[in-house]
């Protein structure tokens, strides 16, 4: 696809620490080794319930974003010790595990039923997560309210949509920008523009609470056609706005078994 100047503007309104690897892989290994088989704890079991006798399932309304500053391949990572942690957690929803590209940093988007407790989870839950690797954090909030039409429209997985293939890449976007409310922003005219970046299988818009700040969460068909859309295309867009931006680029693979445990959209 050719990229000219006329195309509308992304979300332009309309009127260090690292921990000890050795002590990081014994926790890792501890925390495997207790988790044992998984359970369905409160959040997924009230789901799975709801489901079963026909009630009205709970509905996400918060997204939140996570990523923690360490460095180690994900087969490292206690995920099914952490796992049966946050099923247990108040609104909890589902969550997709994410393993940074190149720098092997581990986070996740996950979907809660409320603010309130999207909320609890970044000021209680994962800064005492990260306490106990010793590393620094990241934590977002967004509202998914607000994005639900945009995301419906790219195909987003936490709408409703089901992929044809498994997802090899994730990519993560945020833009400092100030854009509420959020339909004031020109999705409508710039998702058919993203529709046809290659290899992209979905979208989730985001839209950041109390910031406004405008971004996204996409899957990808390959890691090459990831990175082409964070590196190449993706800069393109925010230089027209003259605003910093945040890329994140997640290898989708090692993650996988991970995430379906938690329910990801993305294995249904």
């Amino acid at each position: 696809m050719t990229i000219g100047p006329k195309r509308p503007s992304l979300f332009m309104p309309e009127p260090g620490h690292y921990p000890d690897r050795r002590a990081f892989l014994k926790q890792a290994g501890t925390g495997i080794a207790l988790a044992g088989s998984t359970l369905l704890t409160p959040g997924l079991l009230n789901a799975a319930s709801n489901a079963k006798n026909g009630a009205t399932p709970m509905t996400q309304n918060a997204f939140v974003y996570t990523e923690l500053q360490i460095s180690a391949p994900f087969d490292q990572v206690p995920w099914q010790a952490i796992n049966d942690k946050i099923k247990a957690l108040p609104g909890f929803m589902n969550k997709t595990w994410l393993s940074g590209l190149g720098n092997n940093s581990a986070g996740g988007i996950y979907a809660f039923d409320t603010i309130e407790n999207a909320q609890k989870f970044v000021t209680d839950y994962f800064p005492a997560e990260a306490r106990s690797f010793g590393v620094a954090q990241t934590t977002r909030i967004f509202d998914a309210v607000a994005t639900q039409e945009a995301s419906i429209d790219m195909n987003s997985v936490h709408y409703g949509a089901r992929l044809d293939q498994k997802p090899a890449a994730f990519v993560y976007t945020e833009v400092q920008l100030n854009v509420l409310p959020f339909d004031n922003g020109p999705w409508r005219k710039f998702n058919p523009i993203l529709k046809q970046q290659p290899g992209l299988m979905a979208k989730t818009w985001l839209s950041g609470l109390h910031t406004g700040t405008v971004g996204g969460f996409y899957a990808f068909d390959s890691i090459e056609n990831a990175k082409k859309f964070a590196i190449d295309y993706f800069p393109t867009e925010t230089k027209q706005l003259n605003a910093a931006f945040y890329t994140r680029v997640f290898d989708a693979t090692p993650t996988e078994a991970a995430s379906i445990d938690m329910a990801s959209p993305f294995y249904g």
